[in-house]
C-alpha cells in the first residue's frame, strides 16, 4: 500500500508512517540507558571480553545491535551477525563457515577447524572477529555445550574471538544451569536491558512523529502515559499500540489522541490477546 493513500498520512499531514519497522541505521534513536549499553558492548569487544545481553521481546536488543554496527569501527574488526539459533552444532558452524565466506566442510569436526584456523589467521592480521548470537536462548544445549571450545586458544591464555550472546531472559537462565558453566564463566560482561522510563517512551513517540513531518503533538501527555504502562518497555508494542490510536483518531476525525481514544485501543489490544 502507498504510503500516501494511508487515511492516517493524509489525516494528520504526514510524510510517511510514523511507526513503521523499517527505518535507517542512521536514523536509530535509543533512550540514554540503551546507548549507555551499546557503549559498554563496544568497550567489551575492545578489550576482547565475551557478552551477555538479555532483555525481553520488544525491549530493543536489535536497536542496540544495530547500534553497535554503526560504531564498531571497520578497521581491526570483523562483525558476523547470526540468527538461525535452532541449527544443531554441525549446522551452526556450517552457518559460520558461509558467514566468514569459508566453504562449509562436511563434518562437525572439520567446520570447526575451519572457522577457528580462519579465527586465528584474522588474530594474526590483527583483525579482530565478533560474532553476534542472536535469539541465543534457542541454542541446542549441544550447541552451547562446544561454544566455549571456540573461546579456548592456546590453552586459554589469549581471546582471539569476542562472543556476544543476545537473547530473552531465559538465556541467563540457561547459562546458570551446571551443565553450561564452562561457558558462562568466560563470559565478563553479563547485561540486562533495563525498562524504558515514562520519558523515555514520550520522546521515542515525539521523535518517530517528528521524522514522520509532523511538528506539533499529536497524543497528550495523559494518552502518552497510558500508552508508556500499556506498552510494558516494549517499542514494539509502543509502535503497534500508537499506530492503532492515530488509525482510531483519523477515523473519528480528532486531531489529538486524548486519554479515553488511549484507553479504547489498550482494551481493545488486550481482549485480541
Amino acid at each position: 500500500m502507498n504510503e500516501q493513500n494511508e487515511p492516517m498520512v493524509r489525516f494528520f499531514s504526514l510524510t510517511v508512517l510514523p511507526f513503521v519497522k523499517e527505518i535507517l541505521a542512521e536514523e536509530l534513536w535509543m533512550p540514554p540507558s540503551r546507548q549507555l549499553v551499546a557503549d559498554e558492548i563496544c568497550e567489551a569487544v575492545h578489550d576482547r571480553a565475551q557478552v551477555l545481553l538479555d532483555g525481553e521481546s520488544g525491549a530493543g536488543k536489535t536497536c542496540i545491535l544495530r547500534a553497535i554496527r554503526m560504531r564498531l569501527p571497520q578497521e581491526g574488526y570483523r562483525l558476523t551477525y547470526c540468527h538461525n539459533a535452532t541449527l544443531g552444532r554441525r549446522d551452526f558452524y556450517r552457518q559460520l563457515c558461509v558467514a566468514l565466506g569459508l566453504a562449509p566442510c562436511a563434518t562437525a569436526a572439520a567446520v570447526f577447524y575451519a572457522v577457528s584456523t580462519h579465527i586465528e589467521s584474522l588474530s594474526r592480521d590483527r583483525i579482530h572477529p565478533v560474532f553476534l548470537l542472536d535469539e541465543a536462548h534457542m541454542l541446542h544445549q549441544d550447541t552451547l555445550d562446544h561454544l566455549h571450545i571456540l573461546l579456548n586458544y592456546e590453552w586459554d591464555s589469549r581471546a582471539l574471538l569476542s562472543l556476544i550472546l543476545v537473547g530473552l531472559p531465559e538465556l541467563r537462565d540457561r547459562l546458570e544451569l551446571r551443565k553450561n558453566r564452562s561457558l558462562y564463566s568466560r563470559i565478563e560482561r553479563r547485561i540486562s536491558i533495563k525498562p524504558l522510563t515514562a520519558n523515555d517512551t514520550h520522546e521515542y513517540v515525539r521523535m518517530r512523529l517528528r521524522r514522520a513531518g509532523c511538528d506539533r503533538e499529536l497524543f497528550a501527555d495523559e494518552a502518552l502515559q497510558l500508552l508508556h504502562e500499556a506498552a510494558e518497555s516494549s517499542l514494539r508494542n509502543v509502535d503497534r499500540l500508537a499506530t492503532a490510536a492515530l488509525r482510531m483518531a483519523a477515523r473519528h476525525k480528532k486531531k489529538r489522541v486524548e486519554r479515553d481514544m488511549m484507553a479504547n485501543v489498550v482494551g481493545e489490544n488486550q481482549a485480541e490477546h
